[in-house]
């Protein structure tokens, strides 16, 4: 089969991203093959191809926003049958034994394994998952408009969640990409009055457009104290800058699973007053289930900019030089 492989992570305009001839891969027990139909490209594969994270499989195939079809299925398969149409996210396999995955918290599980890092993603024809880790995807969203849900809506709905914002409260968003353009909308959609940061006009222009209360410079001060705040961006400048925005009590989450230097803070500016700042590891299944029903729900809309699959890497290049209003997505197309 035909994939992109991480041969050796460097500079992303160096292309690390190699097009290579694999062996198509067999399911084991309890897995499905997929034939890939779409994959979204996120942020974290950038990270991965370029080395931010450091490499856990050789050459491995990025992707982890993907949606396929099932052509075949393990021993063992009890919940997925040849012809259903899944999709796979960032979380691949867990232990299912350690106390954080008996407790609920299988996204921090001790001995995880994730899409496109650990185990080969959907820059590919063809994939494997662990057919209980595949979700069943929402009726209304075709291949390239339910992609980007996988990871960029899901993580984005569980950092909304890590916030404990009121459904009438002030949020903050900085950054305005994949992710955080499906948050904003879950939000709004609660009911929440939204102010927006990011360096990008046309990102500003497409959070106004979703009903933003105001959109500015990524660092630049809300009109109004914040509530709770979510950092998309990857960068460790923007903490200090996002927490001096909260309010007494205020939250900041921050998204994304890789940062740059965090600058030292100030205690009484950004911290005092009870606010608090929390990360974000991943999501556990049922963050993937909750928010897939409620992006449903709400008729979330995605904003996909498309790539034949052939171009996997220039579309990571775009997504580097902010090129990329919205969502990436990578479809089936290798000509």
């Amino acid at each position: 089969m035909r994939a992109w492989v991480v041969r050796k992570p460097g500079p992303i305009t160096a292309h690390p991203l190699e097009l290579a001839e694999l062996p198509d891969p067999t399911p084991g027990p309890s897995q499905v093959l997929i034939q890939v139909r779409a994959c979204g490209v996120c942020r974290t594969d950038l990270h991965v191809a370029e080395g931010d994270l450091p490499v856990h499989k050789p050459d491995v195939v990025p992707g982890h926003q993907v949606v396929g079809t099932v052509v075949a299925a393990g021993e063992g398969c009890e919940k997925l049958s040849v012809g259903d149409r899944v999709g796979v996210a960032w979380l691949g396999h867990t232990c299912g034994t350690c106390d954080k995955c008996i407790s609920g918290h299988e996204n921090l599980c001790s001995s995880p394994l994730f899409t496109g890092w650990d185990i080969d993603g959907g820059y590919a024809e063809y994939m494997v998952a662990w057919e209980d880790f595949a979700y069943r995807l929402p009726e209304g969203y075709d291949d390239i408009h339910a992609a980007p849900l996988l990871c960029s809506g899901i993580i984005g709905y569980r950092a909304l969640s890590r916030t404990h914002l009121s459904d009438t409260g002030v949020l903050g968003i900085y950054g305005f990409g994949a992710s955080a353009h499906i948050t904003a909308q879950i939000a709004l959609a609660r009911g929440a009055r939204l102010h927006v940061m990011t360096r990008s006009p046309e990102a500003r222009r497409l959070a106004l457009e979703l009903g933003a209360a105001s959109a500015q410079g990524a660092y630049d001060p809300p009109p109004e104290p914040l509530d709770a705040a979510i950092l998309f961006a990857p960068v460790g400048d923007l903490v200090p800058v996002a927490l001096e925005a909260l309010g007494r009590g205020g939250v900041l989450v921050i998204a994304g699973i890789h940062l740059s230097h965090v600058p030292s803070l100030n205690y009484e500016r950004h911290l005092f007053y009870e606010k608090d700042l929390r990360s974000v590891t991943a999501n556990t299944r049922e963050d993937g289930q909750a928010f897939l029903q409620e992006a449903a729900r709400f008729g979330i809309r995605v904003h996909s900019q498309l790539y034949p699959m052939a171009q996997a890497d220039q579309a990571l290049v775009d997504l580097a030089e902010d090129r990329v209003n919205g969502s990436a997505v990578l479809i089936a197309d290798w000509s």
